[in-house]
Formats: C-alpha cells, sequence, structure tokens
C-alpha cells in the first residue's frame, strides 16, 4: 500500500523571551493553509507533534510544554504605519486544537527579528549599526506592538549580555512597547476592565467566593489573592502541577472568570478556550527560592505572582500576563496594586517562579474609565534553528475541509 510522502516546509525555530515557537512566513506554508481553517490547524498541529496522548510531542517540534507548544505565522504587513502582521497559535499537547484568541508577550520579542532576517523590512530601514524599530500588528488581539532591534553590521544581533530570568544565557535585548494593551478579541470589546469594577467577588461552585480583578490587558487575566486559596505566591511548578485537585481548582476559578468577563457564553465553552483568560494569584513581597537556586530578596521586588498558562503553573511569566501584571500594578485598588503596596506607580517588579521581572506601565483615569496608552518590557530571542519542518502530505489533506 502506498503511503503519502513527507513534505518539506520552509521554517524557524526560535525563541522569544522564556517561549520556543515554530515561525512561517504565511507565504511558505502550502496554499491551502494559507488561510484559516482546518487544514492549516492539522498541518501546524502535526508540526509541533500534537495531540499526543503520551504528553511528550515526541513526533514534532513541541517541547511538551505550553511554553514550547506554539506557532507563529508572519507576513508583511498591509496596514498603515505597520510593518508585519503578526498571528499567534497556542498548540494543545494532548487535544487536537490550535487556540488563537490571544498573543504570546515572551514570543512578540522575536517577531521583530525575524521580520528582519525574513525580508519583511525594507532594506532600506536596516541601518549598518543601530537599531531597527519594527512596527507589529498582532492579529489575534488586534493591537500594535512596537520592538526595537538591534542591529550589527546590518544583521540581527542576537548576542549580549541581558539577562532574563527563565533563560540561562545571555543575549540581546529587545524592548518592546505594548501600545494600548487593552484586549480587542473575541468578548473583550476593548474594555480594560469588562465588568466595571477594579475587584469583583467571583463564586466560584466547589472553591468559594473570592476577590478578583479581571482585567483585559495584554491578555484578558483573571488575578486572586494567593492567601485566599490557601498559598503565598512563593510556590513553584513543583508545589502546583503535581495536584489534580489544585489544578482543577485553578481551572474552575479560569472557567467561572471567563464566564464573568464576558469571553464565553457558557462554561463548558473554556474547555475550547484554553489559552485565555490566564488565571494568576499575588502576594505581598517576600524571600523565597527561584526554581534555579538563585535566592529572591523580598527588598528587591514589589509583590509575587504565579500564573498558570494551559492548565499549568508556568515555569517564569508570560510575556503578556507580565503586561497585565505591570497594567493592574498602575492602577490603585486592584488586588495586584494592592499586593504591591497601593498607590500610583509606573513600574513595578515582581518575583516569578523563575526569578523576577520589571514592567512598566502609565495608567490614566478619564471620565472614570481607566486607559493605559504603553506597556513596557525588555526580552531578549534568537534563532535555535532554520531550514524546513517535515511532515506527511496527508497529515492536512484529509480534513473535513477537503
Amino acid at each position: 500500500m502506498t503511503k503519502a510522502p513527507q513534505i518539506k516546509i520552509a521554517a524557524t525555530y526560535m525563541r522569544g523571551g522564556t517561549s520556543k515557537g515554530v515561525f512561517f512566513r504565511l507565504n511558505d506554508l502550502p496554499e491551502v493553509a494559507q488561510v484559516p481553517g482546518a487544514a492549516r490547524d492539522a498541518l501546524l498541529l502535526r508540526v509541533i507533534g500534537s495531540p499526543d496522548p503520551y504528553g511528550k510531542q515526541t513526533d514534532g517540534m513541541g517541547g511538551a510544554t505550553s511554553s514550547t507548544s506554539k506557532v507563529v505565522i508572519l507576513s508583511k504587513s498591509e496596514r498603515a504605519g505597520h510593518d508585519v502582521d503578526y498571528l499567534f497559535g497556542q498548540v494543545s499537547i494532548d487535544q487536537p486544537f490550535i487556540d488563537w484568541s490571544g498573543n504570546c508577550g515572551n514570543l512578540s520579542a522575536a517577531v521583530g527579528p525575524f521580520a528582519i532576517s525574513n525580508g519583511l523590512i525594507d532594506a532600506d530601514r536596516i541601518p549598518e549599526n543601530g537599531v531597527v524599530t519594527v512596527f507589529i500588528w498582532q492579529a489575534n488581539i488586534g493591537k500594535t506592538i512596537v520592538a526595537h532591534v538591534p542591529v550589527t553590521n546590518g544583521e540581527v544581533q542576537e548576542t549580549g549580555d541581558f539577562e532574563l530570568d527563565g533563560v540561562t544565557f545571555p543575549a540581546a535585548e529587545v524592548r518592546l512597547e505594548f501600545l494600548d494593551p487593552a484586549a480587542d478579541e473575541e468578548g473583550a470589546g476593548g474594555t480594560m476592565f469588562p465588568t466595571g469594577n477594579l475587584v469583583d467577588e467571583l463564586d466560584v461552585p466547589g472553591v468559594g467566593k473570592l476577590q478578583a480583578t479581571m482585567i483585559n490587558a495584554g491578555i484578558p487575566t483573571v488575578f486572586v489573592n494567593a492567601r485566599d486559596i490557601g498559598f503565598t505566591g512563593t510556590e513553584l511548578q513543583d508545589d502546583i502541577n503535581g495536584n489534580a485537585d489544585t489544578l482543577a481548582m485553578f481551572e474552575a476559578i479560569r472557567a467561572h472568570g471567563a464566564l464573568r468577563m464576558g469571553l464565553i457564553a457558557n462554561i463548558e465553552e473554556a474547555a475550547r478556550r484554553q489559552h485565555t483568560p490566564k488565571v494568576a494569584f499575588v502576594g505581598e513581597a517576600a524571600d523565597y527560592t527561584a526554581s534555579s537556586g538563585k535566592q529572591v530578596s523580598a527588598d528587591g521586588i514589589d509583590l509575587v505572582v504565579r500564573a498558570l498558562s494551559m492548565g499549568k503553573l508556568h515555569h517564569a511569566m508570560m510575556g503578556t500576563a507580565a503586561v497585565a501584571i505591570g497594567t493592574a500594578a498602575a492602577i490603585p485598588g486592584t488586588l495586584v496594586n494592592r499586593a504591591a503596596g497601593g498607590g500610583e506607580r509606573e513600574s513595578v517588579t515582581f518575583g516569578h517562579p523563575s526569578g523576577t521581572l520589571r514592567v512598566g506601565a502609565q495608567a490614566i483615569e478619564e471620565a472614570g474609565q481607566w486607559t493605559v496608552k504603553k506597556a513596557l518590557m525588555s526580552r531578549s530571542a534568537r534563532v535555535l534553528m532554520e531550514g524546513y519542518v517535515r511532515i506527511p502530505a496527508d497529515a492536512f489533506l484529509k480534513t473535513p475541509e477537503n
């Protein structure tokens, strides 16, 4: 019996921040996968190695964690004032679906470097030495990201001495600006606080009534107090991810938060929307030992934050969640702001499982509504491998649409 051959597709495997993903130029994908739909999803699932009932993604490019099960599609932008369109997909490890409902802030750091190196930025914009400002249209949430990418001898500078907790080796710094970060994705409507409140009482069956700050900034996020759910905010992955009851509690909080935020119409829809919203818990600054063994001092941070991604505690902090943290911290009265000591602030340094991170945001209250024009943070990015990925031809041709 004749079997379908493998096909090869030009791709680049990149680290951005504390995440990794497979990057594609839109025009390099097979024509049937250049548009949204079942064929595109089937192709990308096969590239990553999902769904994998073993949870390892051994037969694909995924790394068996939410931070390493990601795909990015880029194209030259036709939108005025933008250089590149950026579409992000969070690939489920053990289920046959890709969540396109939100951005990845970490991989945002790799978009500018990829665009420069792959001909998506006009050559006359690239200096021999200096910084290229890349204007990115984030297609998932309809927002602009500005990346400041260093260039040496006409090429992207990837090596350097910028250190990022959660990444083993130093690299060149990529500064990111998330403009008007209140999310415009489906259900969010561009409203920073969809319930109209800085703090709500969230009634979660089986858990109880919790104070919650539900915010759309960077990515929709549900913040709760660590102490209200029996934690301190200094926990590491092993403290959370091995306990099925604890993970079920967080998923219940996330699902009921999504419902209150208007992101889903009923609780059952949460299972098909795993990427958003995120759920995070916050606590006052405290001493703890990071996953690397590094000692984090309460004196060097404003608060501690832990966040879950795709049902598991993240090993560091998602970039988009960092934007949500910085934004919420800048607005007096939110749970994040209270944990950081209250008052007005334009930046915050928080402790996460791998260490610390500083993020800035400027909040303005106008006519009783809070807005944030820009959130700022630094990441790094690096090409890990480039060339082609290979998948069986029938992996995406035999879909319900074909």
